[in-house]
């Protein structure tokens, strides 16, 4: 099988302008994302860029790059672009890599990559155990209920979900009820322009996911369990997390 990855990066973050360029123990914020998933069973790696100086960069370090629209409203958007370049007219999927988690293991890259062995998924994505219950009450980690046997997403909330009287929070974390969603999506190349061409739904509007706009609209989520974990950087502040974490030897 044919799978792009799909690294998108802007310039003009909000909380962190700049933020693909970030040095980063000695690199840049992009070129650790870039380095980490040419490690995965990807058949091509690519960053999808808005901003001259992105793109000059990755040129600079040998990555695969492209120049794409500045009026992306998300990440799906910028990958769909990239998809319809006639060079991937071949390739039978695309996993969109978070460009703001630059010790990503590969690993997770290749757990996004096998559900696509199955010809009925067309969307994948991450979710893992929650081991603390101040997750629980963080709006800012989606959290997500699946089928039992299928693994298909049910529904992602930035509240607790299932809810549950707080005596049995505990009872119910240990037995691995309560999942919260990583944020890495894989995508059924053929079905990656619908995505892009939907309208946002209420639940979309309501929660601000936009992996419910997929869910109302009929498009069928299948997640995986995974053990890992990767640290985002959201704000400039989060730089000094990762290199506590990580330290100079990295």
């Amino acid at each position: 099988m044919k799978i792009l990855g799909i690294i998108p990066a802007r310039y003009n973050s909000s909380r962190f302008p700049g933020k693909p360029l970030a040095n980063i123990l000695g690199k840049s914020m992009i070129r650790r994302v870039y380095e980490q998933a040419s490690k995965a069973i990807l058949t091509d790696l690519v960053v999808a860029t808005d901003d001259s100086r992105i793109f000059d960069h990755v040129s600079e370090f040998g990555g695969k790059v492209m120049m794409t629209s500045d009026q992306h409203n998300s990440g799906t958007d910028r990958c769909a672009e990239v998809l319809a370049d006639k060079q991937y007219n071949d390739f039978e999927a695309v996993i969109n890599i978070q460009g703001d988690e630059p010790f990503i293991l590969p690993e997770q890259i290749n757990e996004v990559a096998e559900l696509f062995q199955d010809p009925e998924i067309v969307i994948g994505t991450l979710v893992k155990k929650i081991d603390e219950a101040s997750v629980l009450a963080n709006p800012n980690i989606p959290k997500v209920v699946i089928e039992k046997f299928s693994g298909k997403a049910l529904y992602f909330s930035r509240q607790q979900i299932p809810y549950c009287d707080p005596s049995m929070i505990k009872k119910f974390m240990e037995e691995g009820l309560f999942l919260k969603h990583i944020g890495i999506y894989g995508y059924r190349a053929i079905i990656l322009p619908q995505l892009t061409h939907m309208a946002a739904g209420n639940l979309e509007v309501a929660e601000k996911l936009e992996q419910l706009r997929w869910l109302e609209g009929g498009f069928p989520i299948h997640t995986r369990k995974t053990v890992h974990e990767n640290i985002a950087v959201d704000v400039p502040d989060d730089i000094s997390r990762i290199v506590e974490l990580y330290g100079q030897g990295s």
